[in-house]
């Protein structure tokens, strides 16, 4: 377990939760080296003086505010603290809502709240009032130098901290190029939304993380190994010509045979598989279903995520 990145309280009412907040992501990202492609040599970096051109060691740099051209506030750890002592100690819950009105484009970054030895009865009368009312506890937390909106909320026997983004830091939609609103001006029809339903509950199943895993990785992996065994390790990889055509002009599909089609493969191949109960009966029974734009006749399948 890494070391607490923030340690302070959970406020509401007049309640006090001591915790130590935790991160809660682990991205699986490969490293890099920047090469100079003429030689393959590293390229490196370096934080260096402005004033003297010379190298700065990391125990020498400073935070420093520009308050004016070429004048700065020197701050420390200490100043952030200072600019706010309670916001930078506290998750100070504001209001309980239910956690269905929270849109998904306002979530960020999740975090485990775990409970000091003295924290932790009330601790548990959080997590299971949250719980039982069905609500998320919205709060506001300084972590680092940056403050946050948050939401806390229960899963097993965690409380979680969650991110979110305040509203002015979403784009506005305007000017993005979208459907209708309404099945009539959408120009949907009603057997089209019946096919579709049906398809969504053939394919329905109870949310299963572990059956997801992040392929890319080592597909990557498998090239990089590829192109050291070939003895490719300074060839620079060109593009493929993908060889097709370009798109034609549109006919409008019949989506409703296209759904159609979908669920009578669905049931074929669930007829010669029999269960439903793995990932890989699921791939084998369920075809993707298939949507045209109107620039183009030929079908084009989403990509979709590899189960493992």
């Amino acid at each position: 377990m890494p070391r607490a990145i923030w340690k302070g309280a959970i406020t509401f009412g007049l309640v006090h939760v001591p915790v130590e907040l935790y991160p809660a992501e682990e991205r699986r990202e490969f490293k890099f080296s920047m090469l100079d492609k003429r030689d393959f040599s590293p390229v490196g970096y370096k934080r260096y003086s402005k004033k003297t051109g010379k190298e700065v060691e990391w125990n020498d740099v400073v935070k420093g505010y520009e308050y004016e051209k070429d004048q700065y506030v020197v701050l420390s750890d200490e100043d952030f603290r200072r600019a706010n002592v309670k916001a930078s100690q506290t998750i100070e819950i504001e209001t309980f809502v239910p956690a269905a009105e929270i849109p998904p484009q306002f979530y960020e970054t999740p975090y485990y709240l775990v409970p000091t030895k003295s924290g932790e009865k009330v601790y548990a009368l959080l997590r299971e009032t949250l719980r039982s009312t069905g609500r998320v506890a919205i709060a506001q937390v300084v972590i680092r130098t940056t403050q946050h909106l948050a939401l806390v909320a229960p899963s097993g026997r965690l409380l979680m901290l969650i991110t979110l983004r305040y509203p002015d830091e979403l784009r506005d939609t305007k000017g993005l190029s979208l459907p209708a609103e309404g099945l009539k001006d959408a120009r949907v029809t009603t057997k089209e939304v019946e096919l579709a339903k049906r398809l969504v509950e053939d394919m329905a199943e109870h949310w299963k993380p572990s059956e997801f895993h992040n392929t890319y990785h080592e597909d990557l992996m498998r090239r990089i190994k590829e192109k050291i065994k070939a003895g490719q390790t300074k060839e620079i990889t060109k593009p493929e010509s993908s060889g097709e055509a370009e798109p034609r002009s549109a006919k409008i599909i019949d989506l409703a045979a296209l759904l159609r089609q979908s669920l009578d493969k669905g049931g074929a191949a669930r007829k010669a598989v029999g269960s439903r109960s793995t990932a890989k009966t699921r791939a084998t029974r369920h075809p993707p279903l298939r949507v045209v734009s109107n620039r183009s006749n030929e079908t084009k399948a989403p990509a979709k995520r590899k189960r493992a």
